[in-house]
């Protein structure tokens, strides 16, 4: 098993999982490696998780893995970059100061597979019919990070095959992990676009916890393009404190000797925000962060969901847009960015 290895301190299963071939063949696996076994009745009601403290239930779910069956039919809306969630994962293993996950997941964001992923593959067919001769978006990384687990479920590698053949549909997903040699061999026919996340080597370190370096992820970008898929880059969150036009107009300068950028591949550029739910879980989880959450250098702003989200000034975004739009186009001119928020 490949480079930056999941590797979970405990397993639960729930009863049905082992029914299908999948299930079995992990609870064999986790067991002969003498990883703890447990059952729950549900996926979505996980107990038993160590920790008495917010950080503590949160360092122990980020090690643990449950196994179930997925039954909800329906796929989540994803706009405005897909059309549906495409739910093979939920969560993943790195610990990120920032994500947003520490919010939509609860205290304990332990990782999900399912097992059932013919099921999942038939209901998107479902929703590819309903859109014909459209093509129909999905997004396999909305609210997980499908590539840790991949070695053990292989489910990416089945689902990519899987989009390879379909005329109307295509499916896109971003990782921050590079166990990907699995994926490079594969009849992709170009309907999987693949992005990597990537930030400042200072902000990796100290920000994103139990992830690759800058280095591995700008190695495994360059492996996707030479493998022929549709690939592109994700800047995010970006950090405009003091120096960020030094710091990354670096960075793009590293992709650009790392990466041979072809025609179309993408960025994705995503300023940093954070919501007031937010930082009260990450000073919960993290209460040494340096993180730059102080609301009186930021402007309030309420968003879709009814919540508000506390932006830098949009002088200070605007400037950084134009920044990123003329050092992109000058260094890439190939490339696309697919937005900046």
């Amino acid at each position: 098993m490949s480079r930056f290895m999941f590797i979970p301190k405990r397993v639960y299963f729930e009863p049905e999982a082992l029914k299908y071939p999948l299930g079995q063949k992990l609870h064999s696996y986790f067991s002969s490696q003498n990883i703890p076994i447990l059952q729950t009745t549900s996926h979505n009601r996980v107990t038993g998780i160590p920790g008495s403290t917010p950080a503590e239930g949160y360092r122990e779910a980020k090690d643990t893995l449950v196994v179930g069956v997925r039954k909800s039919k329906d796929f989540q809306t994803c706009k405005p970059s897909a059309h549906y969630q495409l739910p093979i994962a939920t969560s993943c293993p790195g610990k990120c100061e920032y994500c947003y996950l520490q919010t939509t997941l609860g205290k304990k964001p332990y990782l999900r597979v399912y097992v059932n992923l013919d099921d999942i593959l038939k209901q998107a067919e479902r929703y590819i019919e309903e859109r014909k001769p459209d093509i129909t978006m999905f997004e396999g990384s909305a609210t997980s990070d499908p590539i840790p687990v991949e070695p053990y479920t292989h489910s990416m590698a089945k689902t990519i095959e899987f989009f390879g053949r379909q005329e109307y549909a295509r499916i896109s997903f971003v990782s921050k992990f590079t166990n990907i040699d699995s994926l490079l061999d594969l009849e992709h026919n170009k309907h999987t676009h693949m992005r990597f996340s990537i930030n400042l080597p200072d902000f990796i370190r100290k920000y994103e916890h139990s992830t690759p370096s800058l280095e591995e992820r700008l190695q495994a970008t360059r492996e996707i393009v030479e493998a022929g898929y549709p690939s592109g880059l994700m800047i995010a969150p970006i950090f405009l404190e003091t120096g960020w036009q030094e710091d990354y107009g670096s960075l793009l300068r590293t992709i650009k000797e790392t990466v041979p950028v072809p025609d179309g591949f993408t960025f994705e550029l995503i300023t940093h925000r954070f919501t007031a739910r937010a930082k009260k879980n990450i000073l919960d989880i993290y209460p040494g962060t340096e993180l730059p959450m102080e609301e009186s250098t930021r402007r309030f702003k309420f968003g879709q969901f009814g919540y508000g989200k506390y932006l830098y000034p949009k002088e200070v975004t605007d400037e950084a847009k134009n920044f990123f739009e003329k050092e992109i186009s000058d260094l890439f001119p190939k490339a696309k960015i697919k937005y900046f928020v």
